[in-house]
């Protein structure tokens, strides 16, 4: 038996909404929360020193591409089409196999240096089978906890292997929905195919038993794709839905009563141009909701900076002045119900994986801070001191323990210095 005593932190948990609790221990056994309170016993524990800490749940990133960490701040000052013709058109094709493994390696490092614990993958990066099992290897290397999106290439046309390979996926690879690495289909959808490719997308996640994520508000249905999804009779619970930000509210509405969910993603969502801002219009609407970086061509990959950008993006807008704590809730608990994960992950509740993360007070850019929940907003990845996954501990002290971290990042610096003509 492991066990790992958190002392004497300022514990932040959801229940379902941020509560702080001072001078609190959290007692994780076997990589599960077993106990949060004062003066816990447990002798024999490894103790993890935690006063001058803000011990939280880890944050849960519910839509990233991670193939992208490789063309970082490659499309900052172009808008969603330049981005399409620069990215999905001109540099993901030149991508080998070996690169997007570097790729989902560097995305699984990076997310745990920011204390983001869970990140959906939304692979649409699988050229060949070759590519997709590149994308699983580099995600299991790292130890996040990740859902792999299996995905096609947004410009590329259907090919007769993925199917099959989708199917080789499932079965060989990840046939558990209880591992560290799970899977979902990365559907293309209605807002970017034909109706005939949609009912046959959902039949294979149906058949797999498999979610589904998909990006909405683009195209000739843009405004009504969840509507045509039941329409025609696949309407699936548990789908994620994407951006979604020129959608109606009675659109938005369908998605909760289909038992859906969205993937806000606020940075990305205002540098590019898709629209108006989301948090505090599907608040009202009682829409579950998380948040993403999506892309690190555009915006940071720490979930510090994606809260912000919902705070502002929001007051920015004159709509609905969203609470610090529900953006917090947000970046947890929110995006754990997003993808089905609320009963491992996003809290701090006994019997949950121990996704926890502790950040630092005791230095200048934190100290003096009177809330902790407006702490952790304000917070920027430096001040992440230790993150465990599962009850491991991956970051200790500030520092990153996987053993690759320098091969990984000169091997990403290799193929963004190969991609720079293209």
């Amino acid at each position: 038996m492991s066990e790992i005593l958190i002392r004497g932190g300022c514990v932040v948990d959801m229940r379902p909404q941020p509560v702080v609790l001072r001078d609190t221990d959290v007692h994780v056994v076997d990589g599960t929360i077993a106990a949060v309170g004062r003066g816990l016993d447990a002798p024999g524990a490894e103790v993890v020193e935690a006063r001058e800490r803000i011990v939280l749940p880890g944050f849960v990133d519910t839509h990233r591409h991670g193939w992208q960490s490789v063309l970082r701040a490659a499309a900052l000052d172009v808008d969603l089409a330049g981005y399409l013709e620069r990215v999905a058109g001109r540099l993901a094709p030149a991508l080998r196999p070996d690169d997007v493994a570097t790729a989902s390696l560097l995305t699984g490092l990076e997310c745990l240096d920011a204390g983001i614990t869970t990140v959906q993958d939304h692979s649409h990066v699988a050229y060949t089978p070759e590519h997709a099992a590149a994308v699983v290897e580099g995600l299991q290397a790292s130890g996040v906890r990740a859902v792999f999106g299996y995905g096609r290439p947004v410009l590329d046309q259907p090919r007769p292997w993925r199917g099959g390979d989708v199917r080789r996926v499932r079965t060989d690879v990840l046939p558990d929905d209880d591992g560290l690495v799970t899977m979902l289909l990365a559907a293309v959808g209605p807002s970017y195919s034909p109706v005939e490719e949609v009912v046959a997308e959902w039949g294979l996640a149906r058949e797999l038993g498999l979610r589904i994520a998909v990006h909405v508000g683009a195209g000739p249905v843009a405004q009504r794709p969840v509507a045509l999804l039941r329409e025609l009779g696949v309407v699936t619970p548990g789908t994620l839905y994407v951006h979604g930000n020129s959608l109606p509210d009675a659109e938005l509405s369908l998605i909760a009563a289909t038992g859906g969910a969205l993937s806000i993603t606020p940075a990305v969502e205002a540098r590019m141009g898709h629209g108006a801002p989301m948090l505090g219009r599907v608040r009202a609407l009682g829409v579950p909701a998380g948040l993403g970086v999506d892309v690190v061509t555009t915006v940071p990959g720490d979930m510090f900076s994606v809260m912000r950008a919902a705070l502002l993006t929001v007051d920015a807008s004159g709509g609905v002045r969203v609470p610090m704590a529900d953006v917090v809730t947000a970046a947890t608990l929110g995006g754990a119900t997003a993808l089905g994960m609320a009963d491992r992950i996003g809290s701090l509740r006994i019997g949950a994986q121990a996704d926890i993360v502790l950040l630092r007070t005791d230095v200048v850019s934190s100290a003096g801070g009177h809330d902790p929940i407006g702490t952790v907003v304000n917070a920027h990845p430096g001040l992440v001191d230790t993150v465990l996954v599962a009850g491991r501990v991956v970051k200790r002290d500030g520092r990153l323990l996987h053993p690759r971290v320098a091969d990984v990042v000169a091997a990403a610096n290799g193929v963004a210095r190969r991609l720079a003509g293209v």
